[in-house]
């Protein structure tokens, strides 16, 4: 159910909800099978019964009217993957965020000088100290050999040290060379959640308008450090990986993931006309 906490101006709402409620800030009447969201909606006094929509609304619905940039951050760990995200709008921010297993998110109104530090937080960036520097701080390999670490993974024997060889066999199989393979199976065994974070908006190319893109995709491997995900190169499209692909992983810090956090952001001079 969606709620609201007026002492922070925190929203809590589903998809479908903030279908409707960009439905109706348009002038549209929402679809039918949206009804039942329309009705929870009014039921909180979100909305009225003419449609119209309630004060409280008004940030969200000013950055859902005409967005500047839409941020997604997908991260995977073990309750499964979580979405959350940045709506940035003319002179209002809105982070949205997750949690496993919930319908909602927490819609909440940000300070725009504070953009990276949201998406910072969002993938819970910590500056730290690798327990062990790896035998390689790069792995290349492929996705079907990752594939194969996962199922092994999928069906644990109960004892590390046999898990530990069973994923350093089939990535070895799989064509991973030794001291790669090595330490990806360290990296497997240690991933706590891997991360994108996908910077969207309507820019120029070639003097046209254009929609414009960039992707960051992270490990976080928790005592292993943090890699960056070069290969498959972000950002991705539907179909376009397969058990083929590279797979190519490279050993990083907080410090750069940071920087290449900032530098997802366009410079003003890269959007389009508003």
């Amino acid at each position: 159910m969606p709620a609201y906490d007026s002492s922070r101006s925190r929203l809590r709402l589903a998809d479908r909800h903030v279908r409707v409620l960009a439905r109706l800030a348009t002038g549209e009447t929402p679809s039918p099978d949206l009804f039942p969201s329309l009705g929870e909606l009014q039921e909180l006094g979100l909305v009225g019964q003419e449609g119209q929509l309630s004060p409280l609304l008004r940030e969200l619905v000013e950055a859902l009217d005409a967005p500047v940039l839409i941020i997604s951050v997908e991260i995977t760990g073990e309750p499964g993957p979580v979405h959350h995200g940045i709506i940035v709008g003319q002179n209002t921010v809105i982070a949205h965020e997750g949690w496993p297993g919930e319908e909602e998110s927490e819609y909440i109104p940000v300070e725009p000088s504070t953009l990276v530090f949201e998406l910072a937080r969002m993938v819970h960036l910590r500056r730290r100290d690798a327990d062990e520097q790896p035998a390689t701080p790069r792995v290349e390999s492929t996705m079907k050999a990752l594939d194969a670490a996962f199922t092994v993974l999928s069906a644990p024997s109960g004892e590390p040290e046999e898990d530990r060889a069973a994923i350093h066999k089939e990535l070895a199989d799989a064509g991973t060379s030794g001291e790669m393979a090595a330490t990806l199976t360290e990296l497997v065994l240690a991933l706590n959640a891997y991360w994108r974070v996908t910077v969207a908006w309507d820019g120029q190319h070639d003097g046209e308008h254009a929609p414009m893109l960039r992707s960051l995709a992270v490990w976080d491997c928790g005592p292993r450090g943090y890699w960056i995900r070069e290969q498959p190169e972000e950002p991705i499209l539907p179909g376009q990986v397969t058990a083929e692909s590279p797979l190519h992983l490279v050993r990083s810090g907080a410090g750069e993931i940071w920087r290449k956090l900032t530098d997802l952001l366009p410079e003003k001079k890269e959007l389009g006309p508003r």
